[in-house]
């Protein structure tokens, strides 16, 4: 086993940042500039990914650099030059995060009605910890489970992780979750979710999944999960890796599937023998792994890149399941892709692989409504148009059903969009006007 498959976890927060960013030969006005968009971001990394994935060579413009640590231009000028400023006149904290906090706010941190439409009620009262978007899956947050072993600089949960309570979803009720799943025999499959379940030590983690393993109605565990890219000794070498992937067989032996839903943005995540290994072990417990990541400007906004990284998962045993559009929430007008060309995007990359890697989906966008998914571009009547469908929907009866949008090739997200053919969307209540 080689130095990184032995070495104890050791993380970067943003108290190391300034250190960091002049390994990337970031002069004194840069780094001022990255650190006042930390103020407002979260930044965290390890050992592993600072040692082992990042080419230090080629950073600042290396992709698993640019996946990890801020930009000084993923917020505004104006808002980086006044943070900046604080930072450099040693403002009080309390005022340096009072600027941060006006300028989160204005960044969409819960997309996708996440506050108002996802939280779950018993009675009156909402159920902490917890989202149930789509009938047939409930979504945990564990308290334990609300970081990572790093951050990615896109992740559209950033809200979670910059120490505002009302900005985070987590409980460590167990007993009011499962209560709630069993008021409600719609759902089948539980997402235990953040954050990142596996930064969690067996013996919590336990504490989350073993009341599910009694609830018949279930047929599935879902791990949201980028541990095997940022820290694959969880499953190999750290103390209790015997022990989770002991648990991760309790969960299959009581007929559960238990889902692996790995996040991988970049080949290089996938290059290291102790992924390799920690994917043997995960497979070996009877849990399958299916991969996902969005598609994001700058590091891997390529079909080849794409292309590559299902063969290489389809190897390895994994099963390539989504390509995501960057969400409408953070730095999204710095990371996003317009639909026009994520549809092209993947398309070139789907046509590159055998019938077994395209299980993969997408381009998705996991929007208010539900999982739109762009299938492609084309004219009709004379109108140039994106085709569309729900993969998956808010209202069930949409799932699968076709519409159009006219083609805009600036677009980003779905609220970019305007109906083709019709006055209004699917999803759009009756008697919505037609936008202009």
């Amino acid at each position: 086993m080689n130095q990184a498959g032995t070495r104890r976890f050791k993380a970067y927060t943003s108290k190391h940042l300034d250190e960091l960013l002049k390994r990337a030969g970031l002069g004194d006005e840069e780094r001022l500039k990255v650190r006042a968009v930390a103020t407002v971001l979260p930044f965290r990394t390890n050992a592993y990914v600072v040692d082992e994935l990042i080419d230090w060579s080629a950073a600042p413009d290396d992709p698993i650099y640019r996946l990890v640590f801020p930009q000084e231009d993923m917020l505004p000028a104006t808002d980086v030059a006044r943070l900046a400023d604080l930072l450099k006149a040693e403002a009080p904290n309390v005022e340096i995060q009072a600027e941060a906090n006006r300028v989160r706010a204005q960044l969409n941190p819960h997309p996708a009605g996440q506050k108002e439409l996802n939280v779950p009620r018993m009675g009156d009262e909402p159920v902490p910890g917890m989202q149930h978007k789509y009938a047939e899956t409930a979504l945990i947050f564990p308290k334990q489970g609300q970081t990572c072993h790093a951050y990615c600089t896109y992740c559209f949960r950033w809200a979670q992780f910059v120490g505002d309570a009302d900005l985070k979803f987590a409980s460590d009720d167990i007993d009011q979750m499962v209560a709630y799943i069993r008021q409600h025999p719609e759902v089948t499959s539980v997402l235990i979710t953040g954050g990142d379940a596996m930064i969690m030590g067996e013996p919590v983690i336990r504490r989350y999944i073993e009341p599910l393993l009694d609830l018949e109605q279930l047929e599935s565990i879902r791990i949201g999960t980028k541990a095997l890219a940022y820290w694959p000794q969880r499953f190999t070498t750290d103390p209790d890796a015997d022990a989770t992937l002991g648990l991760f067989e309790e969960v299959v032996n009581a007929g559960k599937n238990l889902a692996f839903m790995a996040h991988f943005s970049h080949p290089r995540e996938l290059e290291s023998p102790l992924v390799e290994s920690a994917v043997k072990r995960i497979l070996g417990s009877g849990a399958t792994i299916r991969t996902q990541a969005p598609l994001i400007r700058s590091i891997n906004d390529d079909p080849a890149v794409w292309s590559h990284m299902w063969r290489r998962q389809l190897r390895m045993g994994m099963i390539p399941y989504y390509m995501f559009i960057e969400r409408d929430t953070g730095p999204q007008d710095y990371f996003a892709v317009p639909l026009a060309r994520a549809y092209e995007i993947f398309r070139d990359a789907y046509s590159t692989v055998s019938g077994l890697c395209r299980t993969v989906r997408g381009p998705s966008m996991s929007a208010t409504p539900g999982k739109v998914c762009v299938d492609g571009v084309t004219e009709i009547a004379g109108e140039q148009v994106f085709m569309l469908h729900f993969i998956q929907a808010r209202d069930p009866s949409l799932v699968g059903r076709p519409f159009f949008a006219r083609y805009d090739p600036s677009a980003v997200w779905l609220t970019d969009l305007r109906p083709a053919f019709a006055e209004r969307f699917p999803f759009e209540p009756a008697g919505a006007l037609l936008p202009v």
